[in-house]
């Protein structure tokens, strides 16, 4: 079997932090855009039985409270699931009504003892929101590197899950772009984000917001057929809707429920699971992304096209 990380990242999005909204709008934009949020999300899960990680980013606190945060750990507790750990420094330097204020966005942008001391400060900021000890994190914007995983491994933190080949930029651990396949590294198991290879050496993520169904169903039959020994999903808790928060993205949405009624399906070849069960994950192998296809990749452009003029309008 081919274990099946599906993953949220939830989180206060800081366009709409910036933008000055009031915490309740902010909240709603972040968490429940256009009613196809957080909640919507866990409760397809939930009918389609399938185990999902939500990785929440509790920093936001330092400027809103804890109360935000705690009303998103009960709700994905309440709904069977887990919770994670997820951490966008920025909101270190920030202040509520101050949208120019800010930290620094990139967490290799501190040693490896600064990056300890961040993530210890938000783990703790979490277990005080009521969520269980972290045992996988992801850093925002994919941005670790390698001060970050033994900073993990000394907090006892085990699985990271920041490795992204398709964002190069940000996601600075020393693992080959392509690298999909759970690794022992500096005293964690990092588990990549997938990421399929869309055209001759340019990598995607597997993202609801940034691959097909068609697509999404290729990668899954791609990894359960090579024996893969995991895949990685990620999505965001403001995914479904457009970037203003204010309507459904009926493409997304239409992804999201094509994903899940696949890995319904497929269940007995690609399980999902936690982090929490510490599933005994083979690694090192020489898992690869699924290879590029034109035609697959002309059908995601042009619905990327509609998305993007049609679906991302503001209501």
């Amino acid at each position: 079997m081919t274990r099946v990380f599906l993953t949220i990242d939830a989180e206060i999005a800081w366009r709409h932090h910036r933008a000055g909204l009031p915490l309740a709008e902010i909240e709603r934009r972040s968490f429940d855009g256009a009613a196809v949020g957080l909640a919507y999300q866990l409760a397809t899960l939930a009918r389609h039985g399938l185990k999902a990680c939500v990785f929440v980013d509790p920093m936001p606190a330092l400027v809103y409270g804890l109360a935000p945060v705690s009303r998103v750990v009960e709700q994905v507790l309440a709904a069977g699931q887990e919770v994670q750990l997820h951490l966008h420094p920025q909101w270190a330097g920030a202040r509520a009504g101050e949208a120019g204020a800010q930290g620094r966005f990139q967490l290799w942008e501190f040693h490896e003892a600064a990056q300890r001391d961040l993530i210890a400060g938000a783990a703790e900021l979490l277990a005080a929101a009521g969520a269980p000890p972290p045992v996988a994190f992801r850093a925002g914007s994919y941005a670790a590197d390698d001060a970050t995983l033994p900073a993990l491994a000394g907090l006892g933190i085990r699985y990271d899950s920041s490795h992204n080949g398709a964002e190069a930029g940000a996601s600075r651990i020393g693992l080959p772009a392509r690298q999909i396949a759970p690794v022992a590294r500096a005293g964690v198991v990092e588990v990549p984000v997938t990421v399929i290879e869309d055209r001759p050496g340019r990598l995607r993520t597997f993202q609801p917001c940034a691959l097909s169904a068609s697509e999404a169903a290729d990668a899954l039959d791609h990894a359960a057929a090579a024996d893969h020994a995991a895949v990685t999903i990620v999505s965001h808790s403001f995914e479904l809707a457009n970037r203003a928060g204010t309507r459904a993205n009926a493409v997304h949405v239409r992804r999201f429920h094509a994903l899940c009624d696949l890995l319904d399906r497929r269940r007995d070849m690609l399980p999902t699971t936690w982090f929490r069960d510490g599933p005994d994950l083979p690694l090192d192998r020489a898992d690869a992304p699924l290879g590029p296809a034109r035609l697959r990749t002309r059908w995601r452009q042009a619905e990327q096209l509609w998305s993007n003029w049609v679906e991302e309008r503001a209501a």
